[in-house]
C-alpha cells in the first residue's frame, strides 16, 4: 500500500475508534476550558509579583491538556499492541516504516490541528478574560509565536508518546513512564540541580519556553522548541527500530 493509502487508512481508525476520537477531542476541551476558567477567575499578578506572563497565564489548561494529547499518542500506537491486533495491521501494510511513518504523521497532523484551534481559542478567550490592563493582544511581542508553538508543543509531545509506546508495545507501560515524565521529573531534576538549568532540557520545560513573552532561561523559544524536536525525533526513532527489528 501507497503511504496516502495507509494514511487514510490510519484517520479512519481515528475517527472510528472512540478512545481514539475522545482524547483527541479532550486536548481542546481541557485546554481552552481551563485556560478560560483560570484567566477568569484569577486573571490578574498577585501584589508584588513582577514575573507575571500574560501569554504563559492564558495557557493554563495547556497542563491538561498536553496529559490529553500523550494519551492520544499513546493509544494510537498501544492499542494496537491489543489482542495482537499489530499482527492484522502488519499483514495489510507490510512495509513497517511505512505503516509507522503513517501513524506518526496521522497522531502529529491531528494533535497538531486541534492544538492550533484551542490554542487560538485560549489566547483570545484568557487574553479577554483578564483584569483589564493586563490582557494582551494578538499582535504584541510573543503573542502570535505562542500561539503557533502551542500548537508545535502539542503535535511534538504526542509524537513521542508514541513513540515510548512503540518501543514498550503496552499501553499502561507507556503511561506509566510518561506521565512522571512529565509530571514529576522536572521537579525533581530542579530540585537536585538547585534551580539549575540541567530541567529546561528535559522535553516539557524545553517546548514551553516558546510560551512565554520573555524567555530567560538558558533556552530561548525557537532552541527550545528545537530541545523537544531533538527529544522526539530520538525516541519515535526508538519506536521505529523496534517495530522493524521485532516480532509482532
Amino acid at each position: 500500500m501507497s503511504f496516502p493509502a495507509v494514511f487514510h487508512a490510519e484517520w479512519i481508525k481515528v475517527r472510528s475508534l472512540r478512545s481514539l476520537m475522545g482524547s483527541l477531542l479532550t486536548v481542546p476541551v481541557a485546554t481552552v476550558g481551563l485556560s478560560l476558567l483560570i484567566c477568569g477567575a484569577l486573571g490578574r499578578p498577585e501584589p508584588g509579583n513582577t514575573d507575571f506572563d500574560p501569554v504563559l497565564f492564558s495557557y493554563y489548561g495547556l497542563n491538561f491538556g498536553q496529559l490529553a494529547a500523550v494519551i492520544f499518542g499513546v493509544i494510537a500506537v498501544g492499542g494496537e499492541y491489543k489482542d495482537s491486533g499489530v499482527r492484522v495491521s502488519l499483514a495489510a501494510v507490510p512495509d513497517r516504516t511505512v505503516f509507522y511513518g503513517a501513524k506518526l504523521a496521522v497522531v502529529g497532523g491531528c494533535v497538531f490541528t486541534v492544538g492550533l484551534v484551542a490554542s487560538l481559542m485560549s489566547f483570545l478567550g484568557g487574553q479577554a478574560l483578564m483584569d483589564q490592563g493586563f490582557g494582551i493582544g494578538i499582535g504584541d511581542p510573543g503573542a502570535l509565536r505562542a500561539v503557533l508553538g502551542c500548537a508545535v508543543y502539542l503535535a511534538l509531545i504526542s509524537v513521542l508518546a508514541a513513540g515510548v509506546a512503540a518501543v514498550l508495545r503496552s499501553v499502561t507501560g507507556a503511561l506509566s513512564v510518561l506521565v512522571p515524565l512529565f509530571l514529576i521529573l522536572p521537579f525533581v531534576v530542579g530540585d537536585m540541580s538547585h534551580g539549575g538549568s540541567a530541567a529546561d532540557f528535559l522535553p516539557d520545560r524545553a517546548g514551553r519556553q516558546i510560551l512565554l513573552q520573555h524567555p530567560a532561561g538558558s533556552l530561548g523559544p525557537w532552541s527550545g522548541m528545537a530541545v523537544l524536536a531533538a527529544w522526539t525525533l530520538l525516541i519515535s526513532g526508538a519506536g521505529w527500530w523496534a517495530l522493524k527489528r521485532r516480532d509482532a
